[in-house]
């Protein structure tokens, strides 16, 4: 038998086993996912009814029925734990909160409305949404940090959108550099809510309002009149 007609016969069953890969590789990836699903599913629930501090990675591994080996496959430590339960969730708030800025005239009205979404998620779930706050302070390290990075860039490049559109329209200084613009924007807006949540009972609404203010504040300026 020459080596050709070898090489044909034998070229059905690795097509076979190829074939055959496929399912188990993609039955592989719905078990982690799943696992994925359980854990942030458990670390929510337990941060919420325990707070942050009480809760533990042990208590959490149990109650999403994986090993504590299998959890550090998906968070470094309790930290990465509060960013895989908000991970999922980010990008589709910042769609949210540039659909919402669409429908306003004025970039200050824009900007209320974009961050109002954020100011309306957060009062639903206060308890985790302040260690959410609190703990993504110089976030940089661990499992969950390069997505939650890669989401806080795409969030400032929505801001900066915002504000080019603004100075095409006149309504903010064209010679200004509109990234650190919409950087200075997000510095605002991230000191603004820390300062609203910390609050006994925060309402959105006045919030966004302080918030507002703030921002009338910087595009009006503080120089008094001339002479």
């Amino acid at each position: 038998m020459s080596a050709t007609t070898e090489a044909v016969r034998r070229s059905p069953p690795r097509k076979a086993a190829a074939r055959a890969s496929r399912p188990a590789s993609g039955l592989r990836e719905m078990k982690k996912l799943d696992k994925r699903q359980r854990i942030r599913a458990a670390a929510r629930e337990l941060f919420s009814k325990l707070g942050y501090e009480s809760a533990t990675l042990r208590q959490i591994a149990r109650r999403a029925h994986v090993g504590l080996g299998t959890l550090f496959n998906y968070a470094d430590d309790k930290r990465d734990l509060v960013f895989l339960i908000f991970n999922q969730e980010l990008d589709a708030l910042a769609e949210q909160a540039t659909h919402a800025a669409r429908g306003e005239g004025a970039i200050i009205d824009q900007l209320a409305a974009f961050f109002r979404v954020y100011y309306r998620e957060f009062s639903r779930e206060l308890n985790l949404a302040r260690i959410l706050l609190q703990e993504l302070t110089f976030y940089s390290h661990g499992k969950q940090a390069a997505e939650f990075q890669n989401h806080r860039q795409r969030l400032v490049g929505r801001i900066e959108d915002l504000i080019r559109a603004a100075q095409r329209g006149g309504q903010i200084r064209a010679d200004q550099d509109a990234a650190l613009v919409a950087r200075y924007i997000f510095f605002v807006y991230s000191s603004a809510i820390r300062w609203w949540i910390g609050g006994d009972r925060p309402d959105p609404d006045q919030g966004v309002d302080e918030f507002r203010e703030l921002l009338t504040l910087q595009m009006h300026g503080l120089a008094g009149p001339a002479g």
